[in-house]
């Protein structure tokens, strides 16, 4: 399940075409719309709650969201896994992306129980999808596309996240 660093380093700079900044060349909208039902669907079951979906996400590279409920998990924290257009990547995070450093922080804090954490990545993983850490995706962009300026943070660099995630 679990991938090294240098393999999810290798599979963002193969599917990073600076030629398809939004989406990939290959990109189905009803593909990925089964991908997040299903990510959903096994979330659902799983937890044994709804679990909100939003999709089909405009402007932005990442497709949609599906969040696990605070009061589904032991530590009373939502968790939200983010679907990037660009198959197969998603994002697993305590809260929202960028609440904590990271899913270890969170641990180390309280708010994400491991057996939550392990359900959820199976989840993501049996839905065909490989959870990159968001401590990878914060590292610099320095890929080929030439990625828009960030509106607000004119002097921030952009991220792996704002080009598998952000908003265009």
């Amino acid at each position: 399940m679990a991938k090294d660093e240098t393999d999810l380093m290798a599979l963002l700079r193969q599917l990073d075409d600076p030629e398809w900044l939004e989406w990939p060349s290959d990109y189905s909208h009803g593909k990925a719309a089964a991908s997040l039902k299903s990510l959903a669907s096994r979330l659902e079951k799983a937890f044994g709650t709804h679990c909100p979906v939003e999709g089909n996400n405009q402007d932005s590279s990442e497709y949609g969201r599906v969040e696990v409920p605070a009061t589904a998990t032991v530590c009373g924290t939502k968790i939200t896994v983010c679907v990037s257009k660009f198959e197969p990547l998603a994002l697993v995070t305590a809260d929202n992306p960028g609440a904590y450093l990271g899913l270890g922080e969170a641990q180390a804090l309280g708010d994400l129980d491991g057996r939550d954490l392990a359900t959820v990545q199976r989840a993501v993983h049996d839905a065909g999808f490989i959870a990159m850490p968001e401590e990878l995706l914060n590292h610099r962009y320095d890929g080929p596309s030439r990625l828009p300026r960030l509106s607000g943070e004119p002097h921030r660099p952009p991220s792996w996240w704002d080009r598998f995630f952000g908003f265009f």
